[in-house]
């Protein structure tokens, strides 16, 4: 597979998958370049080589064709400060005056299309349709689109010498500028940003490479959005660490009384199928003997320590108790390999953010003692910001359902157009 250090782009147009989704105030400012630092790296490398480099993104998640809410427009002048160069601006991506703005495009140039998803065609699905329609013409507009789909990916190639994809965050969809557009390279003129080589490399360390003991902490409200991502690591896993308002289902499931505590009770039985195969594949799953609990959901609640399996009416748990945090840190502390994905309470409140803080702690103390951590999922990365210890990890993902997928075991298409698997 081609790499970006081993390809020389001199004299070269690379078509760049950036992912630029970053949050804008009502005034059209960025509020947190995180994403556009990330792919730095990558159009820096290429434009030292002496190649030019055509900027690909979508923002938002606009309706219409165009959206002035939704451009790239107002993000241009920040690129461009951040790369040290002019960024020249296309007000579309399709049409004859795009294509020559992307021909004329000279050594250490860089164009900026205007956002992809404008156009339908870039998720491949049709747009506008009325309740009322049938369900003949759903599977009508939807078959139109995916085949003007070939040609939207087919034109953007067209623009380019070379594709490179670094936008990690959009891996899991087959759109248009993130893996159809792949096809119309060969082997040797696609390759992965160093953003999206990186994520994937962490990724692969966790779940194919791992040094041993590894160990999950898998957190978040519900066990129902986790099934597949927990099924999938106790092939993998030593230590399975279940926190977060997921471990009062498991309380529930062994015959605990969790009083107010989030709660599926129609996961019960999953639960204890979920612990019958831990045990069965000799992974020590551990889940939390005591929480702090509070009378109501809020930062000026009245709290008090009691374990998982007698929480009373009218209380619920909203972070690790002391023994649990004793529990927990120990595990991470031994490991050598670490994936955290999931807060392991209300972290949001300083009340309840004990717990959060105690493992993140612990896997930073792991970490400099010699282990692979990486740390994904929104409010596990919001929780590693908010403490400032993001930078005393291995890694810290910058994709959401993309990572999510990934320790699914699923193959991403935006991965498998680059490398074919």
């Amino acid at each position: 597979m081609q790499t970006l250090d081993k390809f020389n782009f001199a004299g070269k147009k690379a078509f760049v998958r950036v992912d630029f989704n970053v949050p804008l105030n009502d005034k059209f400012e960025i509020t947190d370049d995180t994403r556009i630092r990330a792919a730095l790296p990558t159009l820096k490398k290429i434009l030292s080589d002496g190649g030019s480099v055509i900027i690909g993104s979508h923002l938002g998640r606009p309706k219409k064709n165009p959206d002035p809410n939704f451009s790239l427009k107002h993000i241009v002048g920040h690129v461009s400060s951040l790369l040290g160069v002019t960024v020249q601006f296309a007000d579309d991506c399709m049409g004859a005056e795009t294509a020559a703005k992307a021909a004329s495009l000279k050594s250490g140039e860089v164009l900026m299309l205007e956002n992809l998803r404008f156009y339908a065609e870039e998720e491949g699905k049709p747009r506008g349709l009325k309740d009322d329609v049938s369900d003949e013409e759903k599977a009508a507009a939807k078959k139109a689109v995916k085949a003007s789909q070939k040609e939207f990916s087919k034109t953007l190639a067209s623009y380019a010498d070379c594709y490179v994809n670094d936008a990690f965050g959009t891996a899991h969809r087959a759109h248009a500028s993130t893996a159809l557009i792949a096809a119309y390279f060969d082997t040797d003129h696609k390759m992965f940003g160093y953003l999206m080589q990186n994520e994937v490399e962490a990724v692969e360390k966790v779940l194919k490479t791992a040094v041993h003991p590894v160990t999950a902490i898998i957190g978040g409200s519900k066990v129902s959005t986790k099934i597949t991502i927990i099924e999938n690591l106790l092939t993998k896993v030593d230590n399975l660490l279940i926190v977060g308002g997921m471990a009062f289902t498991f309380a529930k499931a062994q015959g605990g009384h969790v009083g107010n505590s989030l709660c599926e009770d129609d996961m019960l039985d999953l639960a204890n199928d979920i612990l019958a195969k831990a045990k069965a594949n000799n992974v020590n799953l551990v889940l939390p003997v005591d929480s702090i609990i509070a009378d109501k959901f809020a930062a000026d609640a009245a709290t008090k320590v009691c374990n998982n399996d007698v929480i009373p009416d009218g209380w619920l748990g909203l972070d690790l108790g002391p023994a649990a945090v004793n529990q927990m840190t120990e595990v991470i502390k031994n490991s050598k390999t670490i994936l955290w994905n999931g807060p392991a309470g209300v972290f949001e409140m300083d009340a309840f953010a004990g717990g959060t803080k105690a493992i993140a702690e612990s896997i930073v103390a792991a970490t400099k003692s010699g282990a692979f951590s990486l740390i994904g999922g929104g409010d596990s990365v919001a929780a590693i910001n908010k403490l400032g210890l993001a930078g005393q990890v291995s890694y810290v993902s910058t994709g959401g359902g993309a990572l999510l997928e990934m320790i699914e075991g699923k193959v991403l298409p935006g991965i498998e157009a680059i490398r074919g698997y």
